[in-house]
């Protein structure tokens, strides 16, 4: 169904809104996620801490998303859910800079993203528009523009003040507690209260939807948040830790510079398409960082690496949503819940393959990818 343009002018702008918040928290977040890797590493972690921490860090947090999503179809609000979310995320972030060892950071970085349940309500304001592709390509896009100033100021606080993991932290929480002021400004959309259960409003989603999730599971078992091994490998490459900081802002501008483009692109020729192109290039990159080790080729990488995210983060929600039907807080709950609980075994398989051999895991996360890229040609697209 066609919505008014002023509601549609109203969509986007709260696009802009919700992704001025998603902006600030991950100013914030993204001081802290690139440091991560070295930070568990000083506290006596390993490959397997690194793999367990990449797949908590979203897995844990997964299974109150679709709580978080049901619920603001059952209340009808979902801005509320939104802010408790981002308020519950910027308090975890103080307990981040309180760790004393790793299995700490561990769990204080999985409560960090408790806070994520305000995803799949988010998502859902997002979703009552016409041009969801290029709208969640503005959130995409501002939220990985946060990441580029939290990693540029992690960057020149490191080079020019050799500040503390701890103190960084800390700067860092201050600075995700301005993501609460822009919700002030968000138009909730009217929408229609559900009395169904979370079990009920399960069941009754798309099909197309369910085999969707699953496809973009088995992708996400591989695309878990390997940056953090991407990192690592550059540290190990290049000798010191300012060099990949460098090349995850370089990431990160990659990957807001085409969301928006890539987003609006799968409005006028459909997602598959560009999820297809994305896959493919997932393949190239894990092959990649299997023959081409050295400094000059992780600053082509890298930023290949943005692009892959262009091409899937946003445009794999934007699909789902299509699918959504009337429980849109449901069904992007199931989304988030299902790519994110896998990301746990993809994080800890991997990181158990990184200690026998890194070439190991990447080879098997471009056998993983290629299954996906299978199974993609199965989704049956829906007309919008």
């Amino acid at each position: 169904m066609k919505m008014k343009r002023g509601a549609d002018a109203n969509s986007s702008r709260n696009a802009w809104f919700l992704g001025g918040s998603s902006f600030l928290n991950d100013a914030g977040g993204d001081m802290i996620a690139p440091i991560l890797p070295f930070y568990i590493i000083a506290l006596g972690g390993g490959g397997i801490a690194l793999g367990l921490l990449s797949g908590l860090r979203e897995g844990l947090s997964s299974i109150f998303k679709i709580f978080g999503g049901w619920l603001s179809d059952r209340v009808g609000k979902r801005r509320l859910f939104v802010f408790f979310g981002y308020f519950l995320s910027f308090i975890f972030k103080f307990f981040i800079g309180l760790a004393n060892s790793w299995q700490h950071l561990v769990w204080f970085v999985s409560l960090e993203r408790f806070g994520k349940f305000r995803d799949a309500p988010r998502d859902a304001i997002i979703s009552q528009s016409n041009h969801r592709g290029k709208n969640y390509g503005i959130v995409q896009m501002l939220d990985t523009g946060g990441a580029v100033v939290g990693t540029s100021i992690v960057l020149f606080l490191f080079w020019k003040f050799h500040f503390s993991f701890k103190t960084i932290i800390f700067i860092a929480a201050g600075i995700s507690f301005l993501s609460l002021f822009p919700l002030i400004f968000v138009k909730e959309p009217r929408f229609k209260k559900t009395r169904r259960s979370l079990i009920k409003g399960v069941q009754i989603l798309d099909k197309r939807l369910k085999y969707f999730v699953f496809v973009v599971s088995v992708f996400t078992l591989a695309n878990f948040g390997l940056y953090m091994f991407l990192l690592l490998m550059a540290e190990q490459i290049t000798g010191n830790i300012i060099y990949p900081l460098l090349l995850y802002v370089l990431f990160n501008i990659t990957f807001a510079a085409f969301a928006v483009p890539l987003g609006k692109l799968s409005d006028k020729i459909g997602r598959k398409k560009i999820l297809y192109a994305g896959y493919i290039l997932f393949l190239a990159v894990a092959l990649g960082f299997v023959f081409l080790k050295s400094f000059f080729y992780l600053f082509i990488l890298f930023p290949l690496y943005g692009l892959v995210y262009a091409a899937t983060s946003s445009n794999q929600r934007a699909l789902a949503s299509d699918f959504a039907g009337d429980m849109k807080g449901t069904a992007m709950g199931f989304f988030h819940m299902a790519t994110g609980l896998i990301t746990i075994p993809g994080g800890i398989i991997a990181g158990f393959l990184w200690n026998i051999n890194p070439d190991v895991m990447f080879y098997y996360l471009s056998a993983v990818g290629l299954v996906a890229l299978v199974l993609l040609v199965f989704v049956k697209e829906k007309k919008i």
